[in-house]
């Protein structure tokens, strides 16, 4: 692998358990996201001043840097959430086989 390679994200997002397979699956479709995965999470958080907790999914969303603002965009208007969670990770390395199939996946 030679330097850093921050053209490829994880885009990270929690949604509620039974919409994230359509809004992934929508993401996919689009070629926003090469994959994303889906894990049962449980969340603590602090929402309109009081702690809450909640069963969720969180997405792992594979893409290009290139493509988050239009994937944030996107996830906004597909999610349930008045403030849905969107942190975006840079990958900074990685097999170079599986990073060409990200790039050939996505828009």
């Amino acid at each position: 692998m030679g330097g850093i390679m921050t053209e490829f994200v994880l885009v990270l997002s929690t949604t509620q358990v039974g919409d994230a397979d359509w809004i992934a699956r929508s993401l996919v479709e689009e070629r926003l996201a090469a994959c994303v995965n889906i894990s049962q999470v449980k969340s603590h958080f602090i929402w309109e001043g009081k702690l809450s907790e909640e069963q969720e999914a969180m997405m792992i969303i594979k893409t290009e840097s290139r493509l988050v603002d239009r994937l944030k965009s996107r996830i906004k208007e597909l999610h349930s959430y008045q403030l849905p969670e969107i942190i975006v990770v840079p990958i900074v390395g990685g097999d170079e086989v599986y990073l060409h199939w990200i790039r050939e996946s996505i828009d």
